[in-house]
């Protein structure tokens, strides 16, 4: 809105940069342009403001396919007035000199000018296929379309606006009809799901069946080096009870021939003794022989007396001297 300050009988207008400011006096124009600013008198002046910066159109209507399905086009259309003379020629962009304000309207006109435009292209382009067919070009046929439409259009470009860009943000069916055929998607969405499921229980499956087969595997392989083990252990049990009888028996065999070799010395010391005692028993019979009896009977009883027991008292009778006595007269006498 422009800025208008109030002095006696005359008024200033000060405009901005991004609005067009027309001064027209008795149907001529006195002033004209972007950011103007200049006094008038107010009762003589019409004055029209128009907006020239980049400006948003949402869109929002109803449109019905060639298979009578009611589909909600929502779309946002930029647009520019390019030409701030040309459209304050055909729409109403007066604003009052007192207080600077538009008198109707104006931006609604141009509203409505561009969103009936634009839904008569999109109305055209969906009504001539089915709502599978729309749904599964997208957004960017009915943009195109759009787009295409409001930049051809010989009104607007008479009316001096120009369309910056379109976007088409959604395509909606009726809530039970989008229902309807998302059904189809779901299931097959669901459907690959379980079938990834059951796949990757079956992998897990798999899975836990090679580790059970692994860990048989490996139980059987550990029996059988098991059983390795104990037949080795019986082996080497068998060869250390070989080696041990084997010892036992060269052991037995050495001591028999050690002890052989010595009973045969004992033996044959046994009799060289004997054999000696017998020499020195001869020798001393051979010693004897020739001595008297009187002289033998003395040394048998010095023998005699060395071997016998101690004696405390000796009692002599003359029974027991008298033939010792007589015997040894006889042989003094002879």
């Amino acid at each position: 809105m422009a800025d208008i300050a109030r002095y006696p009988f005359l008024r200033h207008l000060r405009g901005s940069t991004t609005t067009h400011v027309q001064h027209l006096h008795n149907g001529t124009v006195r002033h004209s342009g972007v950011g103007a600013s200049f006094w008038y008198r107010p009762l003589s002046a019409v004055l029209s403001e128009v907006p020239v910066d980049d400006r948003e159109l949402p869109l929002l209507f109803h449109a019905r396919t060639a298979d009578f399905q009611d589909l909600t086009t929502q779309a946002t259309v930029s647009f520019r007035i390019i030409d701030p003379a040309a459209v304050a020629g055909r729409i109403d962009f007066s604003i009052d000199p007192e207080n600077g304000r538009w008198r109707g309207s104006p931006l609604d006109q141009v509203a409505g000018l561009l969103t009936e435009t634009a839904q008569q292209y999109a109305l055209d382009l969906i009504a001539a296929q089915s709502l599978a067919d729309v749904l599964a070009g997208g957004v960017g046929p009915v943009r195109d379309a759009i787009a295409a439409g409001l930049g051809g259009d010989e009104r607007l470009t008479a009316t001096g606006l120009a369309i910056l860009g379109v976007r088409v943000v959604a395509l909606r069916p009726e809530p039970e009809v989008e229902k309807a055929l998302l059904t189809p998607t779901r299931e097959r969405v669901q459907a690959d799901a379980d079938k990834a499921t059951y796949e990757r229980r079956a992998t897990a499956v798999e899975r836990e069946r090679a580790i059970s087969e692994n860990e048989l595997q490996n139980k059987i392989e550990l029996a059988r080096r098991e059983e390795q083990l104990v037949g080795q252990q019986g082996a080497n049990a068998r060869r250390s009870a070989e080696e041990k009888a084997a010892a036992a028996r060269i052991a037995t065999a050495a001591e028999a021939e050690r002890t052989q070799v010595l009973a045969e010395a004992n033996a044959q010391a046994t009799r060289a003794t004997g054999l000696a005692k017998a020499d020195a028993e001869a020798a001393a019979l051979a010693a004897y022989r020739d001595l008297p009896e009187a002289v033998l009977l003395g040394l048998a009883l010095k023998e005699l007396a060395a071997n016998l027991p101690q004696i405390e008292h000796l009692a002599l009778t003359p029974d027991l001297l008298a033939p010792v006595l007589a015997k040894l007269g006889a042989r003094s006498d002879g």
